[in-house]
């Protein structure tokens, strides 16, 4: 495993958009492996595959409950509302408030290429909407509430 160096805002791959994985070899293996290590070592919640240049559809998240990986991840149901402050390791030194949905329902696949859905409240949904708008080349910094920049 390896420490990534994690891109801030500004560079051209955070805006752009991540193609599908459909390689569930030891290359993704060692891409999770390493951006897992990444977020802890930058004390994060989650990092998405752009963050570190890779543009595929890929994002790990822990909440403080065990890491979640989660590959072509998909927002399939998602309800209510909730808005909070937001930072992001690739945006230094600025929070802002987001509305997120208060539950979503996501399809993706794990490491090896099964399928899995997952259901997500609060801090953890927002989170993983964070990181899939990271996979839609979407930084947060679009979403802070009007006056809030």
């Amino acid at each position: 495993m390896a420490i990534r160096n994690v891109l801030k805002m500004g560079d051209p791959v955070l805006n752009k958009k991540s193609k599908t994985v459909t390689d569930f070899n030891e290359r993704l293996h060692t891409l999770l492996d390493d951006m897992a290590e990444t977020m802890y070592a930058e004390d994060g919640v989650g990092l998405a595959a752009p963050q570190v240049g890779i543009l595929r559809r890929v994002l790990v998240v822990d909440i403080g409950e065990g890491l979640i990986e989660l590959i072509n991840p998909a927002i399939i149901e998602s309800t209510g509302e909730q808005t909070d402050i937001e930072g992001c390791l690739s945006v230094q030194d600025f929070v802002g408030k987001v509305t997120r949905p208060q539950y979503v329902k996501i399809q993706a696949q794990n490491r090896y290429g099964q399928s899995l859905v997952i259901e997500a409240e609060d801090f953890l949904a927002r989170a993983f909407c964070h990181e899939i708008d990271h996979l839609e080349g979407i930084l947060f910094v679009e979403r802070v509430e009007k006056g809030e920049k």
